[in-house]
């Protein structure tokens, strides 16, 4: 009965999988064969089959008779081929045989490709923390440096307050970057008036005039703070205890300084293979917060950070479209054969900006990479939806 009853599981789980390969866009322009080649990604040789690269864990599958099937290597080909009427994406290696492939990618060999460029996101892995209000206030704070110094390295001494530790114990010394308060609705973006045809992509910076998703660092007191961005700039070692912790500096990617706050050392695991997937239901009002800080938008390959995490349902490989909002424009034409009202104020269609890919989530916020798929950049306040979504 168990045996019949795992039979059954393995025959749906197959056809499951076959149902959803079914359901991939092959590119009608697609190659017969592709040359891995250094630098490639599984994205982008999935992009140059596939009409939604996200969707390429669907077609990739692994042979459990040869060893190490996920590893691909420059110089493997790549094809596609169709078994039973769905289509699948093939391995030959070195000319010989031909295997079925699998996402994973393993990070820690460099000989390989990788599912993604993982040095883009290895300091938002590593090294960025997101904590909330509250543990972002109970946390111990450097209040001064060796000799009152402004910054300190690697081999001084820094004080803290408010830290109960044990001589010899290691902490992180980590630096505000970014608060990000409560999410509420984009500023207006500026409107197009007809007689400026010239004018006609929006003022990037006028959408930040009244910024809601983040503040300046230095201003610690938003009205509704949700997360605060914690970046390590040092690591450092009790060498006394006491109401003011003396600390001996002992790695520093920068200097340390007077405001830095203290964290535990948590050398926390992380994903080293992401298979994209689109959620059944994008959360209502997801958008993206921050872009690498640079106001005039990210694309390819560069960093977003976007209003929802793990308490929203978000996980590492959900794929979004990112939309930005559509122009609000006076209608100075239609009027004039009584159609509509006169001066009426039109809302312009939400334009497709890109693909966005989670990477690494918190609870209420997450990280995620811009895949390309569009011709624009991806911006602050760009709305997030299904990737099946383009237009």
């Amino acid at each position: 009965m168990i045996r019949k009853l795992m039979h059954l599981i393995i025959a749906a789980i197959m056809l499951t999988g076959v149902a959803v390969a079914q359901d991939v866009a092959v590119r009608s322009d697609h190659p017969d064969e592709y040359v891995v080649v250094k630098g490639d990604t599984l994205w982008d040789i999935s992009g140059r089959f596939l009409d939604k690269p996200w969707q390429w864990p669907a077609i990739w599958h692994a042979n459990p008779q040869i060893e190490n099937p996920h590893l691909i290597y420059p110089g493997d080909v790549v094809s596609l081929v169709y078994i039973d009427g769905v289509p699948q994406l093939q391995l030959r290696r070195g000319g010989a045989d031909t295997v079925r492939l699998s996402p994973s990618i393993r990070v820690t060999d460099r000989e390989a490709i990788k599912a993604i460029p993982f040095k883009s996101i290895e300091p938002f892995i590593k090294d960025l923390r997101i904590v909330s209000p509250s543990e972002y206030e109970a946390l111990p704070y450097v209040i001064s440096n060796q000799e009152q110094r402004m910054n300190v390295t690697m081999s001084d001494h820094t004080y803290v307050r408010g830290l109960d530790a044990q001589v010899g114990e290691e902490y992180v010394v980590a630096r505000l970057t970014s608060i990000y308060d409560n999410f509420g609705s984009p500023p207006e973006i500026r409107r197009v008036e007809p007689k400026d045809h010239w004018k006609q992509v929006p003022n990037v910076w006028d959408r930040h005039q009244d910024m809601y998703n983040t503040v300046a660092p230095w201003d610690r007191r938003p009205k509704d703070p949700v997360g605060y961005e914690l970046y390590e700039v040092s690591r450092v070692r009790v060498a006394k205890a006491g109401e003011i912790t003396v600390m001996d500096v002992i790695r520093d990617r920068t200097e340390v300084k007077p405001g830095d706050v203290i964290l535990p050392v948590s050398d926390m695991g992380y994903l080293s293979t992401f298979y994209p997937s689109a959620m059944d239901n994008v959360p209502e009002g997801l958008r993206v917060l921050q872009t690498s800080g640079q106001r005039s938008g990210v694309g390819r390959y560069q960093i977003v950070s976007i209003s929802g995490g793990t308490n929203q349902g978000i996980e590492a490989g959900h794929v979004f479209s990112a939309f930005r909002q559509g122009d609000l424009v006076d209608d100075r034409s239609g009027y004039r054969w009584g159609s509509f009202s006169k001066e009426a104020e039109v809302r312009l269609p939400d334009t497709y900006d890109g693909l966005v890919m989670v990477f690494r989530t918190f609870d209420d916020i997450s990280y995620g990479m811009v895949m390309g798929g569009g011709s624009r950049v991806v911006l602050e306040y760009d709305s997030l939806r299904h990737p099946d979504e383009r237009l």
